[in-house]
């Protein structure tokens, strides 16, 4: 019983996270048509800058540690939003529809290279900033449950922007029909760059607060994309809710295996459960068909 309770809580935990890097996904996917593969290094990134910049021994009450996260989620931010003028620019021709893949597939790479090149291939370790509390009797990163309500936050939040500020009707515009919004001479490409640097932002804020509790390692970020990317098309790619909801169940079923199986057992299990889901529900749990009129 006591190791099934911590199986949740951790597993409810770490799935938060798989939740909110579903959820950056679908801010992009939703205006653009394109998957970033490059989201997993950019949490990376965040949990470096969050290594390099706060001191040792800060704590989360501590003054410094508000605009320390304030800075590495602007800079991550920008820095996708970058990302995202060099992965559209090819798009804007009718024949480089498909470019993305490419150019998503190559920023993920440069920019692990520089983290590589300027740290090495190590794993950072970093420091708790908010302390732990006993759980049957077992001391649990408080980090989980403050991961579990950064989800709930960014779900709430990105819902709220999308439904009450004017950015956030003409991005649900984009998601409706894209070539309808730019016949109607909305800035399409100005709003897609801004949706890269929300998911960025998404990014860097889950990597400055989880640091502790994830690997900040750049052999990590292809499992934290693909994990992402399971929980996306699972809850149906585009809806937050479903990424919301599925990235916890996700998150106990990796840390079930985890425990009883071996880490090694979890990528296999994971893409086997995904393709289990495509095949009954091709839209995702949570997903609605749709089809294009012509």
């Amino acid at each position: 019983m006591e190791e099934t309770i911590i199986i949740l809580v951790r597993g409810i935990g770490a799935g938060a996270v798989y939740a909110l890097i579903a959820m950056s996904l679908n801010v992009i996917y939703n205006a653009t048509g394109v998957l970033n593969f490059a989201q997993g290094q950019l949490l990376v990134l965040s949990g470096v800058m969050t290594y390099l910049l706060l001191p040792a021994g800060i704590v989360a009450t501590s003054l410094l540690w508000y605009p320390v996260g304030l800075l590495v989620t602007l800079v991550v931010a920008a820095i996708a939003a970058l990302q995202g003028l060099l992965t559209l620019l090819p798009m804007r021709r009718g024949s480089d529809q498909h470019s993305w893949i490419i150019t998503t597939l190559s920023a993920s790479i440069v920019i692990g290279a520089i983290l590589v090149l300027a740290l090495g291939p190590r794993t950072l370790i970093m420091e708790d900033p908010f302390g732990s509390f006993a759980l049957v009797g077992t001391k649990t990163p408080l980090v989980y449950l403050v991961l579990i309500a950064l989800a709930i936050v960014v779900f709430a939040g990105t819902r709220l922007f999308q439904r009450k500020s004017l950015a956030g009707l003409a991005l649900n515009a984009l998601s409706e029909d894209l070539d309808a919004a730019k016949a109607n001479g909305m800035r399409t490409l100005r709003l897609q760059i801004f949706a890269f640097a929300i998911a960025g932002a998404i990014m860097g804020l889950t990597g400055f607060v989880g640091g502790y509790v994830l690997e900040i390692s750049v052999s990590q970020a292809l499992h934290y994309v693909i994990f992402g990317f399971i929980v996306a098309v699972v809850g149906g790619i585009g809806n937050n809710l479903g990424a919301l909801i599925a990235g916890p169940v996700f998150g106990v079923l990796m840390m079930f295996i985890s425990f009883h199986l071996s880490g090694g057992a979890e990528v296999p299990i994971a893409l086997a459960a995904l393709v289990i889901v495509l095949m009954v529900r091709p839209q995702g749990i949570f997903g609605r068909p749709h089809a294009r009129r012509v």
